[in-house]
């Protein structure tokens, strides 16, 4: 389990790094970490409208850029409907 949340933290460093705030994903850094990391999780990740509704859900203090906190709500979401705890 160790392995796989440094693998998630160093996937948002990678991705939210591109723009030059290494803190935060915004909304291009996301669907591009979204699409090619989560194609067969998050339907429509090639749709804009989709991710930017998938975003505003996730980004609490919407300021339109996700925290790894807010992220990883996603992750959250993802395993809990992936293994039918939900």
């Amino acid at each position: 389990m160790e392995a796989a949340i440094s693998t998630m933290v160093s996937l948002f460093k990678t991705y939210a790094g591109k723009d030059g705030a290494a803190g935060t994903l915004s909304k291009e850094e996301f669907q591009n970490l979204v699409s090619t990391q989560l194609p067969n999780f998050v339907k429509l990740s090639s749709d804009p409208g989709a991710i930017d509704q998938l975003m505003s859900s996730l980004d609490e203090n919407n300021d339109g850029e996700l925290t790894f906190s807010e992220f990883w709500q996603l992750i959250g979401k993802l395993a809990t409907k992936q293994e039918g705890l939900s």
